[in-house]
């Protein structure tokens, strides 16, 4: 549920733009021009100015949503996949810069890098028939669809252009939740991954903390049906420049960024702050946001809630099933935070206990670090990357004693 960032959305537009003085030229004034630069690219823009290979790959889901990848490519090298968490994209492995983006790193350290793009978000946004401008029909799916259709169809093209039998997976928040939906429904796949490497694991929510969470929840309820589809919080360089009107109104986006994610300052890099609102938000469907919200009314991790009539006529019984997550038998590394609004301690600690394959559960001692800090954090190229690669190339290697890894970090 990753990247909740964008809460700032709509209410904190309307705040900043009503107490702020517009002044022309703030953005040129405060920021480097390279990051004014920055913000305003694509991600493959930004992989050609930064001088590494880039590829485009257009995968069709079975269910004929259009999804664009992009690829920093090694040809020989094992395969990564990285999928990005709700209302972001694969910008957001590497928009902070080489000398921070974990798609960056793990290039340098030998690997071919492969970052999806979950349906309905910038790169998206394309389908066989439907035109997600003029059919509400694009836009009927949640994290489920993602974890059904997305995955497998991102994961079979990695493997089928590498020809390699494994990847190895890195999901933020929901990029998790798929995951999570995917592994548990379609066990197949579990043998398509060497290790999962979930940060912030988004499951279970009972435990979540964030008021803005709720807010943008009312927004949505009063704005659509219950279980009406549209598109939320569409991509667009507005947010930007609405967000650095003045000093005042990029204070109310950070506030109410760091009332959704965690407030900490000391590990946000605040010259990249434009390139943040950039390329955030990426653009979602309600329904994704309602399925999250239902999780955390029922306490469970469950499939989508339709009402009693139409669950019976799905799901042939009057609420939805939980996902079978004790069915995922891929090896699974948790790695979450105390300061983290959304992706609680006490909630992933029940997710690891229902999983059958954890063999990494790490709760990360700094007390100040939130819900993205192990994304855009200044200090995670020295404090988190290279213990999360050492574990992972241990899973990557053919070892006849598996009790032989050491897990420590």
């Amino acid at each position: 549920m990753d990247n909740w960032l964008t809460v700032y959305g709509l209410s904190a537009i309307c705040i900043a733009m009503q107490f702020s003085s517009s002044r022309a030229g703030f953005l040129e004034r405060n920021y480097p021009p390279s990051v004014s630069e920055d913000a305003h690219m694509t991600t493959l823009e930004l992989l050609a100015k930064y001088k590494y290979p880039n590829e485009a790959h257009f995968v069709t889901t079975s269910d004929n949503y259009i999804l664009g990848m992009h690829r920093i490519p090694r040809p020989g090298a094992q395969p990564v996949l990285l999928v990005h968490g709700i209302l972001d994209s694969s910008a957001t492995w590497i928009m902070m810069g080489p000398q921070s983006g974990l798609a960056y790193y793990l290039y340098d350290s030998g690997y071919d890098v492969w970052m999806g793009n979950s349906r309905g978000n910038t790169y998206s946004r394309n389908h066989t028939s439907l035109d997600p401008n003029e059919d509400s029909a694009f836009w009927n799916f949640s994290w489920h669809e993602m974890g059904i259709y997305d995955l497998p169809a991102m994961i079979d093209t990695v493997l089928n252009v590498t020809r390699f039998a494994k990847l190895t997976y890195y999901g933020h928040s929901q990029g998790s939740t798929s995951f999570f939906v995917m592994a548990s429904k379609l066990p197949e796949y579990n043998d398509k991954v060497h290790l999962m490497n979930g940060f912030t694991p988004v499951a279970f929510l009972g435990h979540m903390k964030t008021p803005t969470f709720h807010l943008i929840i009312t927004k949505v309820l009063i704005f659509t049906g219950s279980n009406e589809a549209i598109e939320l919080y569409r991509h667009s360089h507005d947010n930007m420049h609405i967000c650095l009107l003045s000093v005042l109104s990029m204070r109310f986006c950070l506030y109410y960024l760091f009332s959704a994610i965690g407030n900490n300052e000391r590990e946000l890099n605040k010259t990249m702050i434009p390139v943040i609102f950039g390329h955030l938000p990426a653009g979602c469907s309600t329904l994704q946001i309602k399925h999250y919200l239902q999780l955390t009314r029922s306490g469970r991790f469950h499939a989508f809630d339709y009402g009693a009539k139409i669950n019976r006529r799905i799901y042939g019984r009057l609420d939805p099933p939980d996902y079978p997550i004790g069915r995922i038998t891929a090896p699974i590394a948790l790695y979450y935070t105390h300061n983290d609004p959304i992706s609680v301690p006490e909630d992933v600690q029940r997710l690891a206990n229902q999983l059958p394959n954890v063999v990494v559960n790490h709760l990360y001692s700094n007390p100040k670090w939130n819900h993205l800090d192990i994304m855009w954090g200044a200090s995670m190229r020295f404090r988190t990357h290279p213990h999360i690669l050492a574990i992972s190339r241990q899973f990557e290697k053919t070892i006849e004693n598996e009790h032989s890894f050491d897990l420590r970090i």
